[in-house]
């Protein structure tokens, strides 16, 4: 079984509402992250189901960071950022892998289920989810760092 670690809180005194996070982009030290990122929504009073949608867009994320940007290189840093602005919760990631190809973001688009399971796309779904549980989904290349920002509603 492997152990996830505890990410390491970077700002210890953080503004109400916001997280700030360190940890290997790595899958053991992702379900760490993600489990500190759901204590802080549920202590900020938001229910299980706003949680697990953004837990689950956030999984996604996080986990095509570490087979993708980190796929030719050892796991990296991935610093998480999360802060509730009004009505919505924005999570900033950073990391120091290979860019998305093309410095774009997947479409995302909808696959034919209706056909055979062989025929079924191998991967794919993963932007789809992304982007139908958030409200705004960005990224952009500076320098060597990866910037995607996932933009979530409250309500």
């Amino acid at each position: 079984m492997v152990r996830s670690r505890p990410p390491t809180v970077v700002s210890p005194v953080s503004p109400p509402g916001s997280l700030s996070l360190q940890f290997d982009g790595c899958v053991a030290d992702i379900r760490g992250a993600l489990d500190s990122v759901r204590s802080h929504l549920a202590a900020l009073g938001l229910g299980d189901e706003r949680c697990g949608a953004v837990e689950i867009a956030l999984a996604e994320a996080l986990n095509n960071i570490a087979e993708h940007a980190f796929a030719r290189r050892p796991p990296g840093p991935v610093y998480l950022d999360a802060e509730v602005e009004g009505t919505c919760l924005r999570i900033n990631l950073v990391d120091l892998g290979c860019p998305l190809p093309g410095q774009t973001l997947p479409t995302g688009l909808h696959h034919d289920l209706d056909v055979a399971p062989d025929a079924l796309p191998e991967g794919g779904f993963g932007w789809l989810l992304i982007r139908e549980l958030t409200e705004e989904v960005s990224y952009i290349r500076s320098g060597a760092e990866n910037r995607l920002t996932l933009v979530f509603s409250l309500e």
